[in-house]
């Protein structure tokens, strides 16, 4: 699942002193658990949440990519949709078309405006049944996404835990052996404690993983037990660093308003031989047209990150926009993903360079990902 808001990063302003919570702010579950690990606590998404434990965001993403790790990701939304109707609401709604998949699947989708076709949240649908969904919107989306849809919003109902890496299934399987079971893109119910939960084989992090939904009572239970199991726990810092890494999209940054999924790279997730959703005739004359713009990779020459926001360079000719760059701890090198206008024709390994506040750094256009880890959750089906 995508988180809906700008990530937090490790040279972040907001990893000062924890800001006043504004009376709005909604609190996970696991928050209590978290501040008990030494957890540095920030907003996000309306929502405080666990930027990083003691070890820090470079050890924890290296623990995702070698071990397993665990994300508290309550803050995301669930809202509940069900009855004979559903699906045909769903489908109408959604970009994506149900059709190829099927009752115990998970789908990423996209609901588009319907005036422009942007993005206005990304989404996964957990299928949990003939006529039962939940749809699982970002952080600060859930009213956005329940008003086009309906359903119910259960969000308060559960916590979810992301468990991530190569030997996610591995440590989970001595916690709740069904959940580890789950395949890709695949939803199960399964039992833990006597609580009903759900699991699917869905994450954010470009490894292979575990996302359940466990009720809020036997939440904090559950999350030491997948910690005594050995497991990291990791918070959004590394969540951010890993889904960049992993060329995956964050809403906010490499999609939302005025961004289409065409132009972010992600044709696939449009149902073109559905008769109607949300922003299709938008999508259609975009389609006719080309895209304005197309997102792709950058590879820093040096560490220093590329920042959101600065400027793309060809020459002396502005040619885009950096969304998301970070220091990338595998590559040792910084990254980004940047929108670049299709009137340059840009090929991949071309040589560009970055204006970071007046300094230039040279960088080099690459393929998406910028890593070969795990299969990347959007080249499969999905973003978390």
């Amino acid at each position: 699942m995508a988180p809906s808001e700008s990530a937090p990063t490790s040279t972040d302003a907001r990893h000062g002193p924890a800001p006043i919570e504004e009376p709005e702010t909604r609190h996970s579950p696991l928050e209590e658990a978290h501040r008990t690990l030494g957890a540095k606590l920030v907003p996000f998404g309306g929502w405080l949440m666990p930027l990083a434990y003691g070890t820090g965001t470079l050890a924890e993403h290296m623990a995702c990519r070698t071990e397993a790790v665990a994300f508290d990701v309550s803050h995301l939304g669930t809202v509940r949709v069900q009855g004979q109707s559903s699906t045909d609401i769903l489908q109408r709604a959604l970009s994506n078309d149900l059709r190829k998949v099927a009752p115990g699947r998970a789908q990423y989708t996209q609901l588009l405006d319907d005036a422009d076709g942007s993005v206005v949240d990304d989404i996964i649908v957990w299928w949990l049944d003939d006529d039962t969904f939940d749809v699982m919107p970002n952080a600060s989306n859930t009213t956005r996404v329940r008003d086009a849809i309906g359903g119910d919003d259960t969000t308060a109902s559960r916590a979810v835990i992301a468990v991530q890496g190569p030997e996610a299934r591995l440590r989970l399987a001595s916690v709740a052996p069904d959940a580890a079971a789950v395949a890709r893109f695949r939803v199960t119910r399964f039992s833990w404690n006597g609580f009903d939960c759900v699991a699917a084989g869905t994450g954010y992090t470009g490894e292979d993983g575990v996302e359940c939904a466990v009720p809020t009572e036997a939440a904090r239970e559950f999350w030491q037990a997948v910690l005594d199991a050995g497991v990291t726990p990791a918070g959004l810092g590394a969540r951010d660093t890993l889904r960049l890494e992993a060329g995956l999209p964050l809403h906010g940054h490499e999609l939302g308003p005025g961004i289409t999924p065409l132009q972010a790279g992600l044709g696939w997730v449009v149902g073109w031989e559905k008769a109607e959703f949300r922003g299709r005739d938008a999508l259609e004359r975009e389609r006719a047209s080309g895209p304005r713009r197309r997102l792709r990779g950058l590879v820093a020459e040096g560490r220093q990150p590329p920042r959101d926001g600065a400027s793309v360079l060809a020459g002396t000719s502005s040619i885009g926009t950096v969304t998301s760059g970070n220091f990338s701890p595998v590559l040792s090198r910084g990254i980004a993903m940047a929108f670049l206008d299709t009137d340059h024709e840009v090929a991949d390994g071309q040589e560009l360079t970055i204006d970071v506040r007046g300094r230039h750094l040279a960088a080099h256009v690459v393929a998406l990902p910028f890593i070969p880890v795990g299969k990347a959750r959007a080249a499969s089906g999905g973003a978390s």
